[in-house]
């Protein structure tokens, strides 16, 4: 509540990445890092880091974060819980003068959520070796290049390249609310991510005659807004069809519906819609790809118009978390008592980056009614708190499971 202090006051509770409301609040951030008596430092990719040194100096480190920037209105938790439960954990530590085998990392993780550079999750992608150089010299409406603003925030773009600048982690865990109303409808206590979807999103454009509203007969028409209605009828049909099949989570959605010229007296001579699917297994989204192609070139000729353009604007695979990281969070909520259930993970998340440079979980807390990105969303503390507790459970059975010889985390 107190991070959530650093909000626009005329849109709550906003803190956009790279905004002085962002600056403000990392600073607070910092300082409660500091607090905890962590070493804390920006790396080159913008990201906060704060660091529990090891018992060993060869270990690697076991890293917990997610991200304290927000959606416009977006809430309070999204992304905040997990950087802030591991501050947690690192407060318990030094309460109990525990200094783990491994170092111990919180890492709050720059931009997340969409930027004004047109690309998200900007520190964990630049972590991990997958920010390009297109991305890092693309320009904000001020005019800034994305490098030019990590520089300001203490990064350093000249070491963000191809390579991962990380080789250390023996495993990332992630604490985040559901987002979705899963947890809370089957009161269930903590969800143990399986996967993190994958996202593809696709673009179709119509085109046919704008034409009087009036005088234009119903017969012979050749209306792009009837097009795209059918478009996103079948977007939802398939995907429901495909989720109803059993491949694993599946979710659709057009949101985006531009009808052109768009006056109320006019046929549409134009729609254009955008698809944003979701899915946990790649197979699933190639067969809705190929399923939704042929429809809506059928759609397009039974409305008399032509598919201008149908095109892939992006696709990024589904990833897996972990399965011993998995098996951990289980044991680990087990040894707690409470209830606990393996679901997929319907938005993105930084974790899925870091997955590329060490094993990766994530454990879900639930939200009221499963809403996120907006100001009503709400956990209660005491939720919160069970996440963390299972975080440090998980964290202190990775810590035990040392391989001596590496400082790994044994399979």
């Amino acid at each position: 509540m107190a991070l959530a202090r650093h909000t626009d006051p005329q849109r709550p509770y906003t803190r956009r990445s790279f905004s002085p409301l962002f600056v403000q609040g990392r600073a607070w951030l910092a300082q409660r890092f500091v607090d905890a008596g962590l070493t804390t430092r920006v790396d080159p990719a913008g990201n906060l880091v704060g660091r529990r040194d090891a018992l060993r100096p060869d270990a690697r480190a076991l890293m917990v974060g997610s991200h304290t920037d927000t959606v416009p209105e977006g809430g309070r938790f999204d992304g905040i819980v997990g950087v802030l439960a591991g501050l947690e954990i690192a407060r318990a530590l030094a309460d109990a003068d525990l200094t783990l085998e491994h170092a111990f990392e919180v890492v709050d993780f720059l931009a997340e959520e969409p930027s004004d550079f047109g690309v998200s999750c900007i520190g964990s992608r630049a972590l991990v070796g997958a920010l390009s150089a297109e991305q890092l010299a693309s320009t904000s409406p001020q005019g800034l290049s994305l490098g030019q603003t990590i520089r300001a925030l203490g990064g350093d773009p000249a070491r963000i390249g191809a390579t991962p600048q990380r080789r250390d982690v023996a495993a990332f865990l992630e604490l985040h609310i559901e987002q979705g109303p899963v947890l809370e409808a089957t009161h269930t206590q903590v969800g143990i991510v399986t996967s993190i979807v994958g996202i593809t999103r696709l673009e179709m454009v119509f085109d046919g005659a704008a034409a009087h509203a009036g005088t234009a007969p119903m017969r012979g028409r050749q209306d792009a807004g009837v097009a795209a209605a059918g478009a996103v009828l079948a977007v939802r049909e398939l995907a429901q069809q495909i989720d109803a099949a059993g491949q694993g989570y599946f979710v659709a959605t057009c949101g985006i519906v531009d009808v052109r010229p768009g006056a109320s007296n006019v046929v549409p001579g134009q729609a254009r819609v955008v698809v944003d699917a979701r899915s946990e297994f790649a197979a699933a989204m190639e067969r809705f790809v190929d399923l939704l192609t042929v429809r809506v070139q059928a759609i397009a000729a039974d409305s008399g118009c032509t598919l201008a353009r149908w095109q892939l604007l992006s696709r990024n695979g589904p990833t897996a978390c972990d399965p011993g990281l998995q098996q951990t969070f289980e044991d680990a909520a087990q040894s707690l008592g409470l209830s606990h259930r393996r679901m997929a993970s319907g938005a993105g998340h930084d974790a899925a980056f870091v997955a590329r440079i060490a094993p990766m979980g994530m454990l879900f807390v639930p939200c009221r009614e499963g809403r996120s990105h907006c100001p009503e969303e709400w956990l209660e503390p005491e939720q919160l708190a069970r996440g963390a507790e299972v975080m440090l459970a998980a964290l202190l059975r990775l810590d035990g499971a040392a391989a001596p010889s590496d400082g790994g985390v044994a399979p």
